[in-house]
């Protein structure tokens, strides 16, 4: 089973970002990025993709996928 892995956090940090700017920014509620960022919730196509815009990456520079060891 894998377990989707985002980069939010760090790149948000890198550019000085509140989790409220950017959850603004991409038309989500705050929890939504706190959600994303703690692994809890996985994003809508649409919202990944607006993430990645928002910071100039790809999609597959914020979110990967892991394999969880069993």
């Amino acid at each position: 089973m894998s377990r989707l892995k985002t980069r939010i956090r760090e790149f948000r940090k890198e550019n000085n970002i509140q989790q409220a700017e950017l959850a603004a920014a991409v038309g989500v509620r705050r929890e939504t990025i706190v959600n994303l960022e703690n692994g809890k919730y996985n994003p809508s196509l649409k919202l990944a993709m607006d993430i990645a815009r928002y910071f100039g990456k790809t999609v597959e520079d914020v979110f990967s996928f892991e394999d969880e060891v069993e």
